[in-house]
């Protein structure tokens, strides 16, 4: 796309239009170092009454450092808290497994559509290096006869195994009727305004997720969400959904506030944001400790405090329970 094109599609604003938002739910721990099960339904609860979908078993709920058993016990949790009719995303991952690739990737699959989730292919490294036809060949196995499957873009700053398509795979991929969207996840503003500029004149009824926590504003384009942000404040990022949808001016003031939290929190190095969100909701009285999974990096002592104005400008402390820092 040349530059000129790309000036037409950012004037190209679309307000009043209704976001589909998924938080990236994050799992949460005891003082203990066990999985905080308790927590963990409680928030999928509270972020689906917000009016966000839950995406589960994705980078924010420590999918790569999970066991296989542990993947599918948050499966087992999520469906016990949401009931039978709620729908939920959750990462297909086989990252490190043994057999063949389309074969890993149905058996993940099979599991999630049973319980219900709507299932959303995790990259693997394994396809590096593949062409776009190899790779759309593999994937339109892998999705063959499913109802409602969602592909990945995932910066390799969030993990080895993502990988950022080239534009002939995403053409290619918008032409696998079972995928329905795309998680995009390259931080990269330009690259995304691209996608769905070719979203627009390929497939219109393909959803393109933005995964740029550090460019939420994404969705005034045309991007709907899928954030691991999300988790911090879903009941904000529900809100500020609402006041774009219905034209509320009230918008940019708590959309530059989540961006804050989000350049805050996603800060250097990336995959330490988990330990951020554990420290966020820990503090507004959500989840017990603020523990991340101990094969995570972590932040500072201080993160605490640095959260806390980002807390008070999103007017999180006025939620939080009697006593905590954020009061």
């Amino acid at each position: 796309m040349d530059h000129s094109t790309i000036k037409q599609l950012m004037a190209y604003k679309r307000p009043c239009r209704k976001v589909q938002g998924i938080a990236a739910t994050l799992l949460p721990y005891e003082l203990s170092g066990k999985i905080a099960v308790e927590a963990f339904q409680q928030h999928l609860i509270a972020t689906h009454r917000s009016g966000l979908m839950n995406a589960v078993n994705m980078d924010t709920g420590y999918v790569n450092l999970l066991s296989d058993a542990e993947r599918f016990d948050v499966l087992r949790w999520t469906r016990q808290a949401l009931g039978d009719r709620t729908p939920f995303v959750a990462g297909a991952y086989i990252e490190n497994q043994n057999g063949e690739v389309v074969s890993l990737y149905r058996t993940q699959i099979d599991r999630i559509v049973e319980l219900g989730g709507i299932p959303i292919l995790f990259q693997t490294a394994r396809l590096h290096g593949s062409s776009p036809a190899e790779k759309a060949q593999i994937y339109r196995a892998i999705c063959r006869g499913y109802d409602h499957i969602l592909a990945f873009e995932l910066s390799s700053r969030f993990a080895p195994n993502g990988e950022i398509c080239d534009d002939e795979t995403f053409r290619r991929v918008l032409d696998i009727p079972e995928i329905k969207g795309i998680k995009h996840s390259s931080l990269d503003r330009q690259l995304e305004l691209n996608r769905l500029f070719v979203r627009d004149t390929q497939r219109p009824d393909f959803r393109v997720y933005t995964g740029n926590d550090l460019g939420i504003d994404m969705i005034e384009y045309g991007s709907d969400y899928l954030l691991g942000l999300a988790t911090f404040a879903p009941a904000k990022f529900a809100e500020r959904d609402r006041c774009w949808e219905l034209g509320d001016p009230a918008y940019y003031a708590l959309s530059d506030a989540l961006q804050y939290l989000g350049n805050v929190a996603f800060r250097e190095p990336l995959p330490a944001y988990k330990h951020s969100a554990a420290v966020f909701l820990h503090a507004a009285g959500r989840i017990p400790s603020s523990l991340a999974h101990p094969g995570n990096l972590m932040r500072p002592a201080w993160e605490a405090a640095i959260l806390e104005d980002c807390a008070r400008r999103l007017g999180c402390h006025d939620e939080a329970v009697a006593g905590g820092p954020f009061q």
